[in-house]
């Protein structure tokens, strides 16, 4: 048996035990895609993220869910760069690049209210059009057609990783979702594997701009994801793209995890830049306890 040490953080919030839990692995060169994919089953987090050497960037990040790799996720990397940072495992710079899936991505560092807080820089914006059966899409997660808002469209966004954007006509409908995950992928036709971020522009607290929820898809193993950085910096792009089409540049603060007792907040940035956009999020972390797994080996 080998013994794998995790570090348990919470990413975009201050309070151990709320935001989203995601574990990392420091110094995970010699583990195999095999070996990472069984600490990530048993860890059971929607994200744990290995943190290996690059020749390209700074360091370099895989994710994995319980049930495959991800190309980017935006709380694993909060946790991580936290980790790496306060245990000074980082060059003490204010930007450092991270090696991803997707490409080479610049972290940036900055002290807000005596906190870290991490800016990341996501992929850029694209979308596809949902064209599946509406109506199987609502009651997929315990609503019904008249609780969306289909006065906004329902589309696919990915900054990194592919998720349905679903507008629902307030706060009242959330409480009432329940996720049937087995469902997704023959009603996202056009894309089996994204997974579910139903939104809406009403929120809880007078500080954010929206609020949302976030369904996974069933091949990661996982049903709900506390509070989703990808999704919530795609949000700021699917704002500026069908929302406010004038607008240069919106910042805002997106609510997650309120259902299940977690109370995240992710910052968003999206600015214009010719053709394309950039989209940024910022968040902190917090450590909440190191435990270790057993894994063949």
């Amino acid at each position: 048996m080998k013994m794998v040490p995790v570090l348990h953080y919470d990413a975009f919030s201050v309070q151990p035990n709320k935001g989203n839990p995601a574990g990392v692995v420091l110094h995970a060169d010699t583990l195999t895609e095999e070996e990472m994919l069984a600490i990530a089953r048993k860890v059971g987090f929607n994200e744990t993220t290995f943190i290996l050497k690059s020749e390209k960037a700074d360091i370099r990040l895989r994710y994995y869910t319980p049930g495959h790799e991800m190309n980017l996720c935006g709380h694993a990397t909060m946790a991580s760069m936290y980790a790496l940072r306060t245990k000074g495992l980082l060059p003490e710079k204010e930007t450092v690049w991270i090696e991803t899936n997707v490409g080479v991505l610049p972290i940036e560092f900055l002290h807000e209210q005596d906190r870290l807080t991490m800016k990341m820089k996501q992929d850029h914006p694209q979308f596809i059009p949902f064209e599946g059966d509406v109506d199987q899409l609502a009651a997929s997660i315990n609503l019904k057609r008249e609780d969306l808002d289909l006065s906004m469209p329902i589309v696919y966004g990915s900054t990194g990783i592919w998720t349905l954007l679903v507008p629902v006509k307030g706060l009242s409908g959330f409480n009432r979702m329940v996720p049937n995950n087995a469902l997704f992928p023959d009603i996202l036709t056009e894309n089996p594997k994204a997974s579910l971020h139903p939104f809406c522009m009403e929120t809880m607290d007078d500080s954010s701009f929206m609020h949302a929820r976030h369904f996974s898809s069933p091949y990661s193993g996982t049903v709900e994801d506390p509070v989703t950085g990808t999704a919530s910096g795609v949000m700021g792009a699917y704002y500026l793209t069908y929302l406010n089409t004038e607008l240069p540049s919106a910042q805002f603060i997106v609510e997650q995890g309120q259902e299940m007792g977690k109370d995240g907040r992710v910052h968003v940035q999206v600015n214009r830049n010719q053709d394309k956009m950039d989209v940024y999020i910022s968040g902190t972390a917090v450590f909440v306890r190191e435990f270790d797994v057993h894994i063949d080996g």
